[in-house]
């Protein structure tokens, strides 16, 4: 009997805990922890968040515990291995893995970011932009900290892939940044999806400071004249101009760009209301829940505590922070150039975290003049910041994919 409760014991995932990485998976699991208290106390993008920091947690517990039911880093250290018999082997994850190793076969093929992006484009409103075009330079401009850390990124010693893939948080975006990183560089997938995502819920801690420093107090003030209405035919035909045309500049861009326009095509027609609300709500909620719980499982501590994930974490911010810094310079730029009647804080939102990044913009302008209301001004660029970030990202995977 007792060598029986002693053998329990030894096989339990506590007597684990004292082998070579064990503390790891207990670092791993705290942070797990600190995760769910900000998705769900302070709420910062609760959605994922929360999924995120189960994936974790059950990660970690199931390596503690030596599990055959959840998720095994082994499997996919082989399926990404080019030395392996199974590298990119599906069948064998299939065979052989557990529940979340089979949810994340969707993350590795690309699959739920995707699906993500048609349920964002049911979702978004494309009239500021077509009501003003140029609207597209804030957007592009707010690119700009994608490459500033890509370069950063190369220079602490990241491949090319690898930089890429970090640079990418710089968009805001954060179906973009994974499935950009599971085809650049899928062993970086945890820390860049919970950076990007992190960064992405501290939007408005993080752009303020930077709106008010670099702009002026006469600059924030300025009100700009309401937009013109936009029809119904030009807003079926821009998804349609805007995929032929994309696509055919930068191919690799096509899963994503495709499926943003499909999704806004859906909610523009007027003849597919159910597929525009199985977009929007459950097809939405389902790939969210999905892809939480899945990019959460890569974060086994063996893989992410270490000084690569540091480095992500801070070249993450620098990449945000010079986005929202690129998007305020060219708004400044353009208030110059139209005589004081653009307000340079929609620059801000040409990051592509809609609509968040241009409810910021509204509450900075609303500080400073409460007559003042720039909603609809900073969601021009904050939709197309989603058409950068996916332009950027299929500009980098054409390169180095």
């Amino acid at each position: 009997m007792l060598e029986s409760l002693g053998n329990l014991v030894m096989d339990s995932g506590f007597a684990h805990i004292l082998i070579a990485d064990g503390w790891k998976n207990l670092v791993m699991i705290a942070i797990a922890c600190v995760l769910l208290y900000l998705g769900i106390k302070k709420q910062y993008e609760p959605l994922l968040m929360v999924g995120i920091a189960v994936g974790c947690l059950l990660a970690n517990v199931s390596s503690l515990s030596n599990t055959d039911a959840l998720y095994h880093q082994n499997l996919w250290d082989a399926f990404l291995d080019h030395n392996s018999p199974y590298y990119h082997s599906y069948g064998y994850i299939m065979a052989n893995g557990g529940l979340i190793d089979i949810l994340y076969i969707g993350v590795k093929a690309g699959i739920y970011p995707c699906l993500i992006f048609i349920g964002i484009g049911a979702m978004t409103d494309f009239g500021p932009l077509i009501s003003n075009p140029t609207s597209l330079l804030l957007g592009a401009a707010a690119q700009f900290g994608v490459f500033f850390a890509f370069f950063g990124a190369n220079l602490l010693g990241f491949t090319g892939n690898e930089a890429a893939s970090i640079g990418i948080i710089g968009g805001a975006d954060g179906p973009t940044a994974i499935l950009t990183t599971t085809k650049l560089a899928p062993h970086l997938l945890g820390p860049i999806a919970v950076a990007a995502y992190s960064y992405m819920a501290l939007i408005p801690m993080i752009q303020p400071p930077l709106m008010k420093a670099l702009t002026t107090e006469k600059e924030r003030k300025v009100k700009m004249e309401q937009l013109r209405e936009v029809g119904k035919t030009e807003k079926i035909l821009f998804p349609i101009i805007v995929t032929i045309f994309v696509v055919l500049l930068l191919p690799s861009t096509a899963p994503l760009i495709g499926c943003l326009m499909f999704g806004n095509l859906l909610k523009e027609t007027g003849v597919t209301d159910r597929l525009s609300d199985v977009a929007q709500n459950a097809l939405m909620n389902i790939v969210t829940l999905f892809l939480g719980i899945s990019v959460g499982a890569t974060m086994v501590g063996s893989n992410f505590l270490n000084i690569q994930t540091i480095y992500i974490v801070i070249l993450g911010l620098i990449a945000f922070s010079f986005s929202t810094i690129g998007g305020l310079l060219v708004g400044k730029l353009m208030y110059r150039l139209s005589g004081g009647k653009i307000n340079p804080l929609i620059g801000s939102a040409g990051v592509s975290a809609v609509p968040m990044a241009a409810r910021v913009s509204q509450k900075v302008g609303q500080k400073e003049n409460p007559s003042n209301f720039l909603l609809m001004h900073a969601m021009g660029p904050n939709v197309a910041g989603v058409i950068g970030s996916a332009i950027a990202a299929g500009f980098l995977m054409s390169v180095f994919g």
